[in-house]
């Protein structure tokens, strides 16, 4: 039996995180000692799991140094979620495409740089966690763009690369999804431009969630 499976990414694609990471990225700087990179650069990082957007963005950094700022960063991100002082709205439209593609037979799975218990959080805070049949997460595989966190999204939604398709607004996404032989959808009001998900193979760019679902 085939299964129609979308596999979204999370944050710049289902909610808008970015002032979130932004602000701890820069607490998390400060508190180890290092010269915060620009917000521009910080977004553009969104997708990796932290150990590599933290190579990426301090690179003259020593290993030791990157590990520490990564737990600054751990530490004072989850200090403000359990405070309630995170806030990760849904894009308009995400709630409705969700219910529309549950509702018309398609499984729904996740691929995202964030920790289990982050994206967990998100997603219930939301009310949408059982919507989704798969939650891979940066903390259990390696790094976009490796293909191991979509491999496993179609493992556990039953499908076949023929059948499913990566969403993502990084070329991370893209990238992963051609690694894996999945068809690739590109959103243009995440993290990356239209033009760079076009040139990494993106079949097609979503200019917002309606649009996404004639995608599909």
């Amino acid at each position: 039996m085939s299964s129609r499976l979308a596999v979204f990414d999370c944050d710049g694609t289902l909610v808008d995180g970015q002032a979130e990471v932004c602000d701890a990225m820069e607490a998390a700087f400060a508190e180890a000692g290092l010269p915060p990179p620009s917000r521009n650069t910080v977004r553009r990082s969104v997708g990796l799991s932290l150990n590599a957007a933290m190579r990426q963005l301090v690179p003259d950094a020593d290993e030791e140094m990157q590990r520490h700022a990564v737990e600054c960063y751990r530490q004072i991100y989850r200090a403000r979620r359990m405070e309630g002082r995170i806030s990760e709205p849904l894009y308009p439209g995400i709630a409705q495409l969700l219910h529309n593609l549950h509702c018309g037979g398609w499984q729904l799975a996740v691929a995202t740089g964030k920790s289990e218990r982050g994206l967990r959080a998100c997603l219930e805070t939301h009310g949408i966690l059982d919507l989704f049949v798969s939650l891979q997460t940066a903390d259990r595989h390696p790094s976009k763009p490796h293909p191991a966190m979509l491999e496993a999204a179609m493992i556990e939604g039953g499908a076949l690369p023929e059948e499913a398709v990566m969403i993502g607004d990084t070329t991370f996404d893209i990238l992963m999804a051609n690694d894996a032989g999945v068809r690739a959808i590109g959103v243009d009001w995440g993290y990356h431009e239209a033009h760079e998900l076009r040139a990494a193979g993106a079949q097609a760019v979503a200019s917002d969630p309606a649009h996404l679902e004639r995608l599909l």
